[in-house]
């Protein structure tokens, strides 16, 4: 059996599914996805043999939702096995209510016309669809070898209104054939899979970023000097956090930590124990209006900012060693390796360590493209920038800025303009939240401005010493040309600001 799933394995890539509210027309189709307890090895082992179809090279059938469900005002209910997108190594059944109204959009596969994929310019057309029943329809497509990485959106055409509008929003293919990075599909990448599924390491806000080769800086020729030459860089895989540290997740650090001795805390200001003020980890509110946390009563606590829960929104004046002490911490607490040495005067990184760490940069830019590399784009989903995309401040400078509103995003700008709930924007094609905008976000690199002239080409670190760290990404208050993906900043580590935040990667390779 397991034979015959490596062999499987080594002809196709992965695909998984996923669905979103759509609307066609008048007609609105509703699901509701709950993901649900991970299921045993057998079920990652049916993902593999499903059907026990005979595959040609890289190519893959799966069974598409088309969400035309069937009869007027009639709900509907079915469960599709797929990989959650949001963690490639953890499988589990996805539950979709679909609800129709109006009208029946298929009676059947009999009108269906044509059914392809398509991501940016690049389009793949089903070599065959059969429908299961008035709800669904499998299609089978070739996925080339060379396919982009990322999402897919599903086209259905039918004889009666000819091509439907895109599911842009509906059912996403994410496929990724090369899971461990070594440039081609085959038992390692099985291994890798099963391995991580299986120990259960990978946690449920952790996302899979499959290795691959890009080009890392500036390809419009509009950024800094720092941002170029753009270079060629390889990078294995790794699990990114899809969303920035929350107030929540860094309150609950500062309690563990103050009871076990790791920090002191000094005129509101959080330290490492023991270092009087040398390693500062974060302001609280009694130090900074701006800081979240509050600390009364030897405990910590996230405050509310006019009337809003901070809970959710991502933790800001928190440095570089803050950001890296609580990496070393939930390490610790989920039986990780500590990545970060806090003996050492610069806290350098081992990356050879199996533990949470800050990105380096060049996985920092890989994932915030999400996958789109042919072509490359100013931000993580096109050439232009919104308010409907991303919390930054706008202005009509440059023209690729096209919010209608200007300024600070008018949805998070109460009685002053501040920081979102994570998750508040649309993922980029990696699953990953607020890549620009909200907070800049801390990198494990030192800065060097002209460090792209002599990058190493595969998994590079960074310089080996600096004077300061690398941000990236932008925050609430930063411009459109800030937020660009191949922009780059920097700030000495105990640096904290309301801007500037965090978020985790994860290495198991």
């Amino acid at each position: 059996m397991v034979g015959y799933l490596v062999s499987y394995f080594e002809q196709a890539p992965l695909v998984f599914v996923v669905g979103r509210v759509v609307c066609i027309g008048n007609r609105r189709l509703e699901m509701d996805i709950r993901e649900l307890e991970v299921r045993k090895m057998s079920y990652a082992l049916s993902v593999f043999s499903q059907r026990g179809l005979t595959m040609k090279k890289y190519a893959i059938s799966l069974c598409v939702l088309c969400i035309f469900a069937a009869t007027a005002a009639t709900a509907h209910a079915q469960t599709i096995t797929a990989i959650d997108p949001c963690s490639a190594a953890s499988p589990c059944s996805l539950t979709v209510a679909i609800t129709g109204q109006n009208t029946t959009f298929f009676q059947g596969s009999s009108t269906v016309t044509d059914v392809w994929l398509s991501k940016g310019s690049s389009r793949i057309d089903a070599f065959s669809f059969t429908g299961i029943d008035a709800n669904s329809l499998s299609a089978s497509f070739d996925i080339p070898a060379d396919a982009n990485i990322g999402i897919w959106d599903v086209h259905v055409s039918d004889s009666v209104d000819g091509e439907l509008p895109v599911l842009a929003d509906g059912f996403a293919v994410y496929t990724y054939p090369d899971l461990d990075g070594d440039g081609k599909v085959d038992s390692k990448d099985f291994a890798f899979f099963s391995r991580h599924w299986l120990e259960g390491v990978i946690p449920q806000d952790m996302v899979l970023i499959p290795g691959g080769e890009f080009q890392m800086g500036d390809s419009f020729g509009e950024g800094g000097s720092d941002e170029r030459p753009v270079h060629t860089v390889r990078l294995d895989s790794f699990y990114m956090g899809k969303y920035e540290i929350t107030n929540e997740q860094y309150c609950a650090f500062l309690n563990w930590a103050d009871d076990n001795g790791w920090i002191t805390v000094a005129s509101g200001v959080v330290c490492k124990a023991g270092s009087g003020t040398s390693f500062p980890y974060c302001y609280t509110s009694a130090s900074s209006s701006y800081s979240q946390i509050a600390y009364s009563g030897g405990v910590f606590s996230v405050q509310s900012k006019g009337g809003r829960d901070m809970s959710n929104d991502p933790m800001v004046m928190v440095s570089w060693y803050g950001a890296a002490a609580y990496c070393n911490w939930r390490s610790q607490q989920e039986g990780y390796e500590s990545c970060y040495d806090i003996a050492d005067p610069n806290w350098e990184c081992d990356f050879s360590k199996k533990g949470y760490r800050l990105a380096t940069e060049a996985e920092w830019e890989y994932a915030a493209r999400g996958g789109e590399h042919d072509p490359y784009y100013r931000f993580p989903w096109g050439d232009t920038i919104s308010h409907s995309q991303a919390n930054y401040y706008s202005s009509s400078y440059y023209s690729y800025d096209i919010s209608p509103t200007r300024g600070y995003h008018p949805a998070w700008d109460e009685i002053d303009p501040y920081t979102s709930p994570v998750g508040s924007f649309s993922a980029n094609g990696y699953d990953l939240h607020d890549m620009v905008g909200n907070v800049w976000e801390w990198c494990d690199d030192w800065y060097l401005s002209p460090y792209y002239s002599s990058s190493p080409q595969t998994n590079p670190t960074g310089p080996t010493d600096g004077s300061s760290r690398v941000l990236r990404g932008g925050g609430w208050s930063s411009d459109e040309t800030q937020c660009r993906v191949a922009d780059r900043y920097d700030y000495y580590q105990s640096y904290r600001n309301h801007r500037v935040g965090f978020r985790l990667v994860l290495d198991l390779n």
